[in-house]
Formats: structure tokens, C-alpha cells, sequence
């Protein structure tokens, strides 16, 4: 998506408490940095015993002129080969 152009992008996710969450906190920024883009990660709602006890909503203001600035610093999808993906997403 990023290649794309995407500049921000939802992942919905059903993570629980434990390893699966450790592994989600991480995913997500490394998603994001190495794809050049906002990622919006939203888990499930409600409480969760036992470490959950209240809904919340985050709220954020984006600069989304940091994207072209972050992609041409960084530089990660320069040395892509979205051609040789074909293989990868077939159905």
C-alpha cells in the first residue's frame, strides 16, 4: 500500500494479552516506518480480563507532509522489486 501511495492505513487486529500483544506492539511501528506511512492499529473493543477494564479512544493529529520528507530521507521502498512480487500474491 505504501508503494502505492497510501498514507495512512487501518489494521484491525484481535490480539489478546500475552505473547500475540508483545508481537503486535512491535509489528505495527515496523509496518509503518518500513512502509512510509501513518498506521491507525486498532485492537478489539471492551474489556478484557485481567488486564482490561475500560474502552478508550485515541485521538491524533497528522502531519502528513512528514511522509514524503521520512520516504525521501529514509529511502526504504528505493531498493524494492515490486516486479518480482508476482509470485508472492497470487491467488
Amino acid at each position: 500500500m505504501g508503494l502505492n501511495g497510501a498514507e495512512i492505513v487501518f489494521n484491525p487486529s484481535a490480539t489478546v494479552a500475552g505473547l500475540s500483544e508483545h508481537l503486535w506492539r512491535i509489528e505495527q511501528p515496523a509496518y509503518a516506518v518500513a512502509n512510509g506511512y501513518f498506521l491507525g492499529a486498532i485492537n478489539r473493543v471492551g474489556p478484557e480480563a485481567p488486564s482490561r477494564d475500560k474502552d478508550e479512544v485515541l485521538t491524533a493529529d497528522l502531519d502528513l507532509d512528514m511522509i514524503s520528507e521520512v520516504r525521501k530521507t529514509w529511502q526504504f521502498s528505493r531498493d524494492r522489486r515490486p516486479d518480482m512480487y508476482g509470485d508472492l500474491v497470487k491467488a
